[in-house]
């Protein structure tokens, strides 16, 4: 699988590891809760870039980047038994209705195997606004959430869910354990947030940075539903809950809270841009269930294969890509605007 990055500048530095090491933080089966497929995700770059002479590095030549993955460990075997049977909660039927036909091996477009190539695009669109610090978190895991008190930027790098709550963490352990074991799946929250984001990004009306925050992290497999800032706990505020108040410290705007997720009126605000996303639970399931054949029979269904048993956890990642991605188009059409 790849990817074609366009509209990156020219004279940036981008070699294969600037991308490779954050293809390694959704690699699978770095843990018995991911899916156990082995894949390198090893990145080759094969246009966009030259050696400059001057330099002696490789830097991007401002013309598309083509980037692609190969994949070494899939068994198409496991989906032959279900070939003609549409999966509850996947986009089997809906294919089958807008195309006539579906591609049933798995790693298609509507399969967590697809935001590899989002990952490796998102690496490049952080060498774009290199002032900016992308980072993401899993806050919510089933019905069991983090206590935002625990929260340690550190710590999601010391855990397998990439939480920020180490005691979370070491609950979600026993409670994934038990829904691998059942052959079930749970979905779970994401929290991304930038940092160093100026303020001036983003449009008034039809292109608004939440506007396209929230497209691109709704157009990323399972996700269900996306929320800036506060998000809907801001329709139980009053209006003096929910105004960030603003005060002069060192000569410079303060906002005493962020409800507003680092956004106004669509426009960055300076402050640290919060986005969250809810992932639904894997569909491919080892459970049980009732389903119709595509020759319009009933039907039960159970998926046999390497799962994961809560796709949010190498979701992580993917937020951070597609916020990457929204902010380096945000900042290039600033710079174009404004000068």
């Amino acid at each position: 699988m790849g990817c074609v990055v366009d509209g990156c500048p020219p004279g940036i530095k981008l070699v294969a590891a600037d991308i490779q090491s954050f293809l390694d933080k959704r690699r699978p089966g770095q843990s018995r809760f991911t899916t156990q497929r082995r894949e390198p995700d090893e990145v080759k770059i094969l246009s966009g870039v030259f050696e400059d002479e001057r330099t002696g590095g490789q830097v991007t030549t401002g013309t598309p980047i083509m980037l692609m993955i190969e994949n070494v460990d899939q068994r198409s075997k496991d989906y032959s038994e279900n070939r003609d049977k549409f999966r509850p909660g996947h986009a089997d039927m809906t294919y089958q209705a807008k195309y006539g036909l579906r591609d049933y091996r798995g790693g298609g477009r509507s399969s967590a195997r697809e935001t590899a190539a989002r990952v490796a695009a998102g690496a490049v669109a952080r060498k774009v606004i290199p002032s900016v610090t992308v980072r993401g978190a899993l806050v919510q895991m089933g019905t069991h959430k983090i206590d935002y008190k625990n929260w340690d930027w550190a710590e999601v790098h010391n855990n397998a869910f990439f939480s920020p709550d180490a005691k979370a963490a070491a609950q979600w352990e026993n409670y994934l354990d038990g829904i691998r074991k059942a052959g079930s799946s749970c979905g779970a929250v994401v929290e991304v947030t930038a940092s160093g984001v100026p303020a001036g990004w983003g449009a008034p009306i039809y292109g608004k940075l939440d506007q396209d925050l929230a497209s691109a992290m709704m157009s990323i497999n399972a996700v269900k539903g996306v929320e800036i800032g506060a998000g809907f706990a801001a329709a139980a505020f009053t209006g003096e809950q929910n105004a960030d108040e603003i005060r002069m410290r060192h000569g410079k705007p303060e906002f005493l809270s962020n409800h507003a997720g680092g956004i106004l009126g669509g426009i960055s605000s300076g402050q640290d841009i919060v986005v969250r996303m809810a992932v639904k639970p894997t569909s491919s399931i080892l459970t049980s269930r009732q389903t119709i054949t595509a020759q319009g029979t009933n039907a039960d269904i159970s998926t046999k294969g390497r799962h994961d048993p809560c796709v949010g956890i190498r979701a992580v990642p993917v937020a951070e890509a597609m916020m990457a991605l929204v902010l380096a188009d945000h900042f290039l059409r600033h710079r174009a605007q404004m000068g």
